[in-house]
């Protein structure tokens, strides 16, 4: 059975790299259509974007798509977290801009707004992208991996001089609802350095407190510190999942990240549909669709701070 949205959930807020405010709308979508974001300021040009991963361009610090015509949007990675997590398969995102709202910095927000508007089954197969082989990318010291799994289960590992963040891993089975409890409330983070070098090329121009965890050295300066001791881990681990969510299908894998980001994620998936060998697209029964994210969660699941 495929899931889209019984009702439409809109979302207002500013771009956290251009600072523009902008204005996202998550639509119900037929059968089959998967999930497409459309530029409703575009005219004269093709407005619809695929949420694929052949179409992501190289784009620093967010995951930015980019259509035959040029027409692009960014900053998408939450949104298809909140999506995949939520196990929606089809869905249209209007966005009256070139970027989604950061909101929270987490696709906590996201998240409550799709459950809210409620979840809608469709009597049409569901597939899935199921790896048979692993597949590796690495750059420098980021490393990708995804290997055979019967679900979608991510591992990953970052480490940073900060003791704010330090040394961290953790290991999820995505089954189910634990996107929704385990990951959708951890946001963005950043060092202090690095703020205002991002400020001067032009990026986290709608960055501030309230919507990334900004640390320096062993201080978090963010109001109310953090939501969970490895909550910049657990946004890794958000931001891959909606990085693999690019795939088109429901990923059946098992995700292994090394101070990996988006363009690493990215390069995975090149990797993986250039060897055919390695996956292949099988249709659902009723067992493998109930390992999936988002089968059963409910609204009391979502965070609190959402």
């Amino acid at each position: 059975m495929q899931t889209t949205l019984k009702s439409p959930a809109s979302f207002e807020g500013v771009g956290l790299h251009s600072g523009r405010p902008a204005v996202a709308t998550i639509r119900p979508a037929l059968p089959g259509r998967g999930i497409r974001f459309v530029r409703t300021d575009v005219s004269g040009a093709p407005n619809e974007i695929p949420a694929l991963w052949h179409l992501v361009r190289q784009s620093p610090l967010c995951t930015r798509l980019e259509n035959e015509a040029g027409v692009a949007v960014a900053t998408v990675e939450h949104v298809m977290a909140a999506l995949v997590g939520c196990g929606v398969h089809n869905a249209v995102i209007e966005v009256d801009g070139p970027e989604l709202p950061i909101l929270d910095g987490s696709s906590a927000p996201f998240v409550r707004g799709i459950l809210w508007a409620g979840l809608r089954q469709v009597d049409r197969p569901l597939r899935a992208l199921k790896v048979l082989k692993p597949v590796e990318v690495t750059r420098g010291a980021a490393r990708a991996r995804l290997s055979p799994h019967d679900t979608l289960v991510v591992d990953f590992a970052i480490a940073f001089d900060d003791a704010a963040i330090g040394v961290q891993e953790k290991s999820l089975n995505l089954s189910n609802g634990s996107f929704v409890r385990e990951l959708s409330a951890s946001r963005t983070f950043c060092r202090m350095a690095d703020v205002e070098a991002m400020r001067r090329q032009g990026l986290a121009l709608g960055g501030t407190l309230e919507n990334a965890v900004v640390v320096d050295g062993d201080e978090v300066l963010s109001p109310g510190g953090l939501r969970h001791a490895d909550e910049a881990v657990r946004h890794k681990m958000l931001d891959a999942v909606g990085d693999l969510g690019l795939a088109g299908y429901p990923v059946l894998g098992h995700y292994q990240g090394e101070r990996a980001g988006h363009a690493v994620t990215n390069a995975l998936l090149h990797a993986l549909f250039d060897a055919p060998d390695s996956y292949e697209i099988v249709t659902c029964d009723v067992d493998t669709a109930a390992r999936l994210p988002g089968v059963g969660v409910r609204r009391s699941e979502i965070p609190d701070v959402a």
